[in-house]
């Protein structure tokens, strides 16, 4: 008869193999032998469920349990934040506050990712205060967490000042640092970082040149971008993933190279997944390539039956060339399948709260507030010149391109929020889990210069910092 700590080896080898069917099997046989109530064992199966992406069975599991030490709400909170899931880790984490539970290690670096995911700074640095902060110099894991919150939060600076703090560096949090400058738009720094990299005789990984390629991507460098993009197999002998492929991908892409980026994606010794088509079909959109794109969209819809996006967008192409019919058939077939299209959401942290505002919402009990400091920058930004893009944008996706939402997008209604509800010195933090479409770029740089406000806007692509009329973007994204 097995004990408890043969069953919580036997799960842990389930969660490091993402084996769920043998945990469940386990589960059963657990529930059967009569240890159904052992917390040491109940919380190796939350931890191995929540690894094996099961958080349904995990959440099930921990609520049913009468007792929970630290570990458990631990295996929670890092469960929710590594599946996709940030709100719900930090939902578990304020029940857990509400019991006088002190965090531990684990707990503090679920709760910073799931606050990075967000952009929630305040809930961030509230949580970090909540252990010593030599814990954090001292212990990677942690100092790592604690560095990519502040990045993804756009607290670059203060990423660094932890990060020239730390006692020990390992590769992890070099590649976290460098991650960031890239995203961030420090691209230059990014690669200094590279060179303390070397100086520090530690060895670059996949991930490293990932940061790099990305920060190329950002910047357009595509000497630089093919550069590392060689090194990584000639000089440090890496051989380059499908991901660095897809980074080099988007960056000829981007910078117009449709035809040798094309070449890339055929001459790979893996096939391209929708990850890499996808970066192609974003250079397309970028130069309006409708042929080429025509061709890319084909290769989507069979990778990703289910995303709506590919196919609307192939829809408009077929509109735009006068193919009625084929229009029509990629219309019906969406109807068919029962496919909708992704709705746009945008977060922003105000007092320690974490908002949630989609595309003409009325649910905040301050939309009245809301809509009328809409209607007061929109009468502000018309007597600045801007104009609405109302026409018909072939390569916009998103529901939120109709003529009549493009007022109140979520990214809008996050920001007139933000300027209602703080003071004049406070940055604005919004976070949107799709791309800031035309409009509203050019929007919010009309609307920082006119508010003398910083505002800070995370999207799927990158980091966009608007200040005084302009974005660190450059307009390229």
């Amino acid at each position: 008869m097995p004990d408890s700590y043969t069953l919580v080896r036997a799960l842990s080898a389930c969660s490091q193999l993402r084996d769920l069917g043998a945990g469940d099997w386990i589960h059963k046989y657990v529930v059967d032998i009569g240890m159904g109530r052992n917390g040491f064992v109940n919380t190796s199966l939350v931890d191995m469920y929540a690894k094996c992406g099961s958080m349904e069975k995990a959440r099930a599991l921990f609520e049913e349990m009468p007792e929970k030490d630290i570990v458990t709400w631990g295996a929670i909170i890092q469960g929710y934040a590594a599946n996709g899931l940030p709100k719900e880790a930090l939902e578990i984490f304020q029940r857990m506050q509400k019991q006088s539970l002190r965090p531990d290690c684990y707990v503090i670096v679920g709760v910073l990712s799931a606050c990075a995911r967000l952009g929630a700074l305040q809930l961030g640095e509230s949580a970090s205060s909540m252990m010593d902060r030599n814990e954090f110099l001292s212990n990677p894991v942690m100092g790592t967490a604690l560095v990519d919150m502040y990045a993804k939060c756009g607290k670059m600076v203060v990423a660094w000042e932890v990060f020239t703090d730390m006692k020990e560096k390992d590769i992890i949090i070099f590649n976290a640092v460098i991650s960031g400058l890239a995203m961030t738009g420090h691209v230059k720094a990014a690669f200094s970082c590279f060179g303390l990299v070397q100086k520090c005789g530690l060895k670059p990984d996949g991930n490293t040149f990932l940061g790099l390629l990305c920060g190329c991507t950002h910047a357009g460098l595509v000497d630089d971008g093919r550069c590392y993009f060689y090194a990584m197999s000639h000089l440090y002998c890496l051989d380059p993933t499908i991901e660095h492929y897809g980074s080099m991908v988007d960056l000829l892409a981007r910078a117009g190279l449709l035809d040798e980026a094309h070449r890339t994606i055929l001459s790979m010794p893996m096939k391209a997944n929708a990850i890499v088509w996808g970066a192609l079909l974003g250079g397309c959109r970028l130069h309006r390539d409708t042929q080429l794109a025509e061709h890319v969209l084909k290769q989507l819809i069979e990778l990703e039956p289910w995303n709506s996006g590919n196919y609307v967008l192939l829809s408009n192409i077929y509109s735009a060339n006068q193919k009625w019919d084929e229009s029509e058939n990629i219309r019906s077939l969406m109807n068919k399948k029962g496919i909708q299209k992704v709705r746009g959401y945008s977060w922003i942290e105000i007092d320690g709260v974490v908002h949630e505002f989609l595309v003409g919402d009325t649910a905040h009990p301050m939309s009245e507030n809301i809509y009328a400091k809409l209607m007061e920058l929109t009468k502000e930004l018309r007597a600045a010149g801007y104009v609405p893009t109302t026409e018909f944008v072939l390569f916009d996706i998103e529901e939120e391109e109709k003529e009549h939402f493009l007022g109140c997008h979520s990214e809008k209604l996050a920001l007139a929020f933000g300027l209602i509800s703080t003071k004049s010195n406070v940055v604005i933090r919004i976070v949107k889990n799709l791309r800031v479409c035309g409009d509203c770029h050019t929007a919010f740089k009309l609307i920082s210069k006119i508010t003398c406000r910083e505002i800070i806007v995370r999207d799927t692509n990158r980091f966009h910092h608007f200040m005084d009329g302009s974005c660190s973007c450059r307009d390229y994204w």
